[in-house]
């Protein structure tokens, strides 16, 4: 048995037992209060409340001109919120553990999420409608329902949501606390990095924040789905597999003598004869092979006389009969013939 610390890369031998998360009392009271201060959070921008002054307040600010040193790197770290990218990564993680242990949850869980994600995300951004700092009209405005698509922020949330299912998946408490502690940090700097350099107002970071929590506290409600799928593509798995046996091609026959079929006259002539040569009921395999060589004898010696019987007679004291005349053309009257001291005489054979 494998002792190194490459022996957790193998594949289980078997699933492993996994409890889905179930929607406890202490979740539903988290995802009640989130998402009382998700509706908190648009009711204060709509109204344009002391929420929107602050958000003018940090945008005149420009977090970006005064600590320009940090520029650089925040524009390579808030790829950590970019979807395509990050998707991509934890899809492959997740790939790999629904290999090695023998499920697709990983990966069903993942895309549950992101198909939570655009369409709730998506539709809030759409329906609101506001415009971020850079595009902003009028100051101390809300910008709301002017064509915008900021408000949530979609970097924000898809870290809550894309580091989140990491903890989400986590089989044991050690790992679920650290990979929690991870991805509140991923997605903290995050959207504080979306507001250093303009793009976000600080409340869309906010109801980014709230808006990828409860699609994580929601997840447990999704799990008896996720399982009726997981199940039928393992069904349709297995009858492809049935399929694919029940069309199989035979297996060829190996190289080896192939029995010789016989006309019936001479396999009867063949029979008869061995029948008239050999004991009857031959009791030892000496007196088989004897048979086969009788039978083997018997068969060519009839067809030797068979073919014999049908060779015409040539009678050698008759000669053959020559054509009478001769075999060349007439000559014309008016040539005289070439030679006159050796007459023509007649070709005889053919």
């Amino acid at each position: 048995m494998r002792t190194d610390i490459f022996a957790r890369l193998d594949r289980e031998p078997e699933p492993p037992k996994i409890v889905a998360p179930r929607m406890s009392r202490h979740r539903i009271a988290l995802f009640g209060g989130t998402l009382a201060f998700y509706l908190a959070i648009v009711f204060a921008v709509l109204v344009t409340s002391w929420l929107v002054a602050l958000d003018w307040k940090v945008m005149l600010f420009r977090p970006y001109q005064q600590w320009p040193e940090l520029h650089a790197f925040l524009d390579y770290y808030v790829v950590l919120g970019q979807r395509g990218p990050t998707a991509v990564m934890v899809a492959c993680w997740l790939g790999w553990r629904s290999w090695r242990q023998h499920t697709l949850r990983p990966l069903l869980v993942l895309g549950t999420a992101l198909l939570l994600l655009n369409v709730t995300v998506g539709a809030v951004k759409l329906g609101l409608g506001r415009l971020g700092p850079h595009y902003a009209t009028q100051i101390g405005s809300a910008e709301m329902f002017a064509g915008g698509d900021i408000f949530p922020s979609g970097h924000t949330a898809n870290a809550v949501v894309t580091w989140g299912i990491l903890a989400y998946l986590a089989t044991t408490p050690r790992a679920r606390r650290y990979l929690s502690a991870l991805s509140a940090t991923v997605s903290l700097g995050v959207g504080l990095t979306t507001v250093y350099i303009g793009t976000h107002w600080l409340s869309d970071v906010l109801l980014g924040w709230a808006a990828g929590l409860l699609i994580l506290l929601a997840l447990p409600w999704f799990e008896p789905l996720i399982a009726r799928t997981e199940s039928w593509i393992f069904d349709l798995r297995e009858q492809w597999r049935a399929r694919r046996r029940a069309v199989r091609p035979a297996v060829a026959p190996q190289d080896g003598p192939q029995p010789v079929l016989l006309p019936q006259s001479i396999a009867g002539e063949g029979a008869a004869f061995t029948g008239a040569a050999t004991p009857a009921a031959p009791a030892t395999a000496a007196a088989q092979v004897a048979t086969g060589v009788a039978t083997a004898t018997a068969t060519a010696t009839t067809t030797g006389a068979r073919a014999r019987a049908h060779t015409p007679t040539v009678c050698p004291e008759r000669p053959p009969v020559a054509p009478a005349g001769s075999r060349r053309p007439p000559q014309h009257p008016d040539h005289g013939s070439r030679s006159t001291a050796n007459p023509a005489r007649p070709m005889t054979g053919g």
